[in-house]
């Protein structure tokens, strides 16, 4: 996950997004629509500078202010992209934004998860390319989990599902990456707190060097200072605004490159993680 990143789909914001309901959304006081498009501008920017290239999918005023986070919606393999089921009621037509980007792309469909399962892209880490750790909580049930097993066993990738905390409840939502953030292969920024402990457990067998991100500034941005997008390895893009977090990762021998994120990150509970659905890597 922390591999030279290539290809990612993106989500060009527009109307959508602008005039986006905070309320039906569950965006925090501090959302400003035109700022926010500003603001994903600055960051499209720091991902174009990487080198990678970019797949866009543009705002038509389909009304889906949350499907700038293209992270949610699928999952690519090397054999192609899986398309999931939205656990969130107000996203569950993004997927089919995805399946349509890929056609144009040419990234064949490796499967779909259909209802009753949900998975979400949030909840999905690979630990490395046999071992994708997936959290089972408010928005990715066991029924995904189990159709996700099904899809990728044929191809040696053996799932593993943990169990999430409630912590702040249905609206917030507490995905996986809330609370990791891989950074190397042999390194990730954590919340231990938060973390399932087998999975903690699992991530220290393997080896994998845990960077503890600042607890008040995760309380701070409703974890938003975990959510960090590798461009390659120890070449890391960061919301704003959160010294001790950064310091910490510059510690363990990362380049941390930063944007202002308030009124888009922070309000709308999504980070550069979020922002971003890697297709290719390497």
């Amino acid at each position: 996950m922390a591999a030279p990143l290539r290809r990612v789909l993106m989500r060009r914001p527009g109307a959508s997004l602008s005039g986006a309901d905070p309320k039906a959304w569950h965006y925090g006081a501090g959302f400003d629509g035109a700022k926010a498009i500003r603001q994903h501008a600055a960051f499209a920017e720091l991902v174009a500078a990487s080198g990678a290239e970019i797949l866009w999918v543009e705002d038509e005023g389909d009304g889906l202010a949350d499907a700038v986070f293209t992270h949610d919606p699928s999952l690519v393999t090397e054999s192609g992209a899986v398309i999931f089921a939205m656990g969130k009621a107000l996203r569950r037509p993004e997927p089919a934004l995805h399946e349509a980007a890929y056609a144009k792309a040419g990234v064949p469909i490796l499967g779909r998860i259909e209802a009753p399962g949900t998975v979400e892209g949030g909840d999905c880490v690979w630990l490395d390319a046999q071992t994708l750790v997936v959290g089972r909580g408010v928005r990715t049930n066991e029924a995904g989990i189990v159709q996700l097993r099904a899809i990728l066993s044929p191809l040696g990738v053996e799932v593993l599902g943990f169990d999430l905390p409630f912590w702040q409840g249905e609206e917030a939502c507490l995905h996986l990456m809330s609370v990791i953030s891989p950074l190397a292969d042999d390194l990730a920024l954590v919340h231990a707190p938060l973390l399932p402990a087998p999975f903690w457990q699992l991530l220290r067998a393997r080896g994998i060097r845990l960077v503890e991100g600042d607890p008040q500034e995760f309380a701070e941005s409703f974890g938003l200072s975990l959510n960090v997008l590798p461009l390659s390895p120890r070449d890391l893009v960061a919301v704003a605004g959160f010294p001790k977090t950064r310091a910490a990762m510059e510690a363990a021998d990362c380049r941390v490159s930063t944007f202002e994120a308030d009124a888009l990150c922070i309000a709308c509970e999504g980070g550069p993680t979020c922002l971003t659905r890697p297709v290719l890597r390497g």
